[in-house]
């Protein structure tokens, strides 16, 4: 390991630019932006000013107009807003799509262990249903101990007919 007060020269320096820009913040900052130009309050907002602005311009036509009737600032203003707009929106929907293809990924996987533990499950269920019809059951015990006791009560009488024990007085 270098010591720390060496300069390795096959790194570049910390801090080397000043203009770097992180590519996940200029991201989530053209997100915000595509969100924003995407709501009612974006509309609301650009419909007043667009408004106001061919008023200022029609009732101020007599006097000093800064934007004569075709409104070609205004029109280059929609230009240049349309012209940045697009990409941010763009770069927002390849984020977005990004985000659910990992999403997607993270739901197939899951889906995989599901099926997996479900399967797994269905073998266990299956081994147990098996293991439990070849238990003996309760009716089954009374019935051959029920046979037992009559084979074993059957040996101890006497080929006569009298069971023993029986001292009929």
């Amino acid at each position: 390991m270098p010591e720390a007060g060496r300069r390795r020269l096959d790194q570049p320096r910390a801090g080397g630019a000043r203009w770097e820009i992180d590519p996940d913040s200029f991201a989530r900052f053209s997100e915000r932006i595509a969100r924003f130009l995407g709501t009612g309050r974006f509309l609301a907002i650009q419909t007043v000013i667009v408004v106001a602005w061919i008023a200022l311009n029609v009732v101020l036509a007599v006097q000093d107009r800064w934007d004569p009737y075709p409104f070609i600032l205004l029109n280059l203003a929609f230009s240049t807003q349309a012209a940045y707009a697009a990409p941010l929106i763009l770069l927002a929907q390849n984020r977005q799509d990004d985000r659910d293809r990992v999403a997607l990924e993270e739901d197939r996987v899951r889906a995989e262990r599901t099926k997996a533990d479900t399967e797994y499950l269905a073998r266990e269920l299956a081994a147990l249903r098996l293991a439990v019809g070849d238990m003996a059951s309760r009716d089954y015990l009374r019935g051959e101990l029920d046979k037992l006791a009559e084979r074993l009560g059957a040996a101890e009488r006497p080929r006569g007919g009298k069971v023993r024990g029986s001292g009929g007085g």
